[in-house]
């Protein structure tokens, strides 16, 4: 009460007076504060180091694995490294191609389940008058088949995406007629349907092939039989015998000379032979040429003289030659009727797995398109799709 009136007296304000005391107190509980806290870091810091040195670093900070994968990676699985391609353009030139393609497993047994599949492969100019055809025939087994296309590579294809050819156009060059180039097409194709392993038997076909049974049939024929379908016979005269070249013995002899046609049917083991083959390749190259028409020569002696105990000695593919000509027949739209057919059917005898049978080919040609309307109209009926 003295202090007050000593201020009043004094002229002095009693609340700046209280304030100035306050002031000079505060700094002092500021600074137990901060000690208090420094001390309260140093001991949680020392328990820290304590903790981690007892239980381990893995166990302060577990992490959760890391969901982050690289851009490309290395199959690790034989899953990966069976699957076929996803896309047949590829980037590989031929040299490439066909060595991969001629890689074969040694074991046969294989240690995963595999359907075996038929390769149909279409050598083609452009487009394929009987695609709609070719579909009722494929519809409803898929997995049993895989489809190949190889046509001018100036030719752009436009199936629609729900046709089974859609997308399955390979990487192509122009095939001459009796030129080696329709041989290295062929191989392309072979080379290509290679990459599938699960394809076990390699059909060649052309725009102007129909099938003359459903493909359960044509399944079924393929898959039971223990040889594969190639024609290759000696043809005494000029259009045999008479193309040889001498200059191919002592690889090629005259005695050993074949000839047959040019649309086969073989399984996977033959395919891999002609697609790696590298020692008959430049001498039919070199020494047979117009009017030696290899793709009728070439795999024919080959395989004549490798595996003649793997062949047939027949095509399964039905074609005319009685009118004469250096090409087969061609039927149009007068021609498809049910007589026509069991004509085919009953055009020969052969031999499958060494028994006689009158079921002797599978397909046909040459086909026009305008014979396409009356195939479809007699497909439920004639052929069983």
């Amino acid at each position: 009460m003295q202090s007050r009136v000593v201020a009043l007296e004094e002229g002095k304000d009693p609340a700046a007076a209280f304030k100035s005391s306050h002031a000079r107190a505060l700094p002092l509980r500021l600074v137990q504060f901060l000690v208090m806290f420094v001390v309260l870091g140093i001991g949680v810091s020392i328990l820290s180091m304590h903790t981690i040195r007892f239980f381990g670093v893995q166990h302060v900070a577990p992490t959760a694995p890391s969901t982050i994968r690289p851009c490309f990676e290395e199959p690790n699985s034989l899953e990966s490294r069976i699957r076929p391609p996803s896309n047949l353009l590829h980037a590989m030139n031929d040299t490439e191609l066909l060595w991969l393609a001629s890689s074969a497993p040694q074991i046969n047994d294989y240690p995963f389940k595999r359907v075996p599949k038929i390769a149909f492969m279409f050598l083609t100019k452009g487009p394929l008058p009987m695609e709609p055809l070719w579909e009722r025939f494929f519809k409803g087994h898929e997995g049993l088949y895989s489809i190949y296309v190889h046509s001018l590579p100036s030719y752009n294809a436009n199936f629609s995406p729900s046709s089974v050819f859609h997308k399955r156009q390979i990487p192509s060059q122009v095939a001459e007629w009796g030129e080696m180039s329709m041989c290295d097409a062929e191989r392309r194709l072979l080379a290509n349907a290679l990459l599938d392993i699960s394809n076990e038997w390699f059909v060649l076909l052309s725009e102007a092939c129909i099938p003359l049974y459903n493909l359960s049939i044509v399944y079924h024929y393929l898959s039971r039989s223990r040889y594969s379908f190639m024609g290759s016979f000696d043809e005494i005269g000029p259009y045999g015998r008479g193309r040889y070249d001498g200059r191919m013995a002592p690889l090629v002899n005259l005695t050993e000379w074949r000839k047959g046609s040019q649309w086969f049917e073989i399984n996977r083991k033959l395919a891999v032979r002609i697609v790696g083959d590298t020692t008959y390749y430049p001498k039919f190259r070199d020494f047979c040429k117009p009017a030696c028409y290899v793709d009728e020569h070439y795999f024919q002696t080959m395989l004549s003289i490798e595996t003649p105990h793997l062949l047939a000695n027949r095509t399964l593919t039905y074609v005319d030659w009685s009118r004469g000509g250096a090409h087969p027949a061609t039927f149009g739209k007068a021609d498809v009727t049910e007589e026509f057919f069991k004509k085919v059917a009953g055009s020969d005898t052969c031999l499958y797995n060494n028994q006689p049978t009158s079921l002797c080919f599978l397909f046909a040609r040459k086909f026009a398109p305008s014979a396409l309307e009356p195939l479809l109209e007699l497909a439920s009926k004639v052929f069983g799709f």
